[in-house]
């Protein structure tokens, strides 16, 4: 396998990563609208069909042209680490937003 070869499965892989960091984020979205906007059942289920649909049309999309179509364990561990990596950026973004508004909270009275 030469060098070109490499860089390039790297960057698939790299692709991947931000592909399951958009897919967590953009779920992270839809649930903090259904805590401002409350939802019934249906409407929480409608919305999760049509996310999942939406996300397997992107991820298809993102490994017919990023892997010509077949798909690589590494494209597939690729999506999984950034899923993982996101919901551990989302925690600490959290907890320093909890930490920032207890300390206004304290400030402000």
């Amino acid at each position: 396998m030469d060098v070109m070869g490499i860089r390039e499965e790297f960057i698939v892989f790299v692709l991947a990563v931000l592909s399951g960091c958009i897919i967590r984020l953009f779920y992270r979205f839809l649930s903090c609208i259904r805590l401002v906007i409350k939802h019934t059942n249906i409407m929480v289920e409608s919305e999760d069909l049509i996310y999942w649909v939406g996300i397997a049309i992107y991820l298809f999309v993102q490994i017919y042209y990023t892997s010509d179509g077949s798909i690589r364990w590494y494209f597939a561990l690729g999506v999984v680490l950034g899923a993982i990596l996101s919901s551990i950026l989302i925690k600490k973004v959290e907890k320093l937003h909890k930490k920032i508004y207890m300390q206004r909270g304290k400030d402000f009275f």
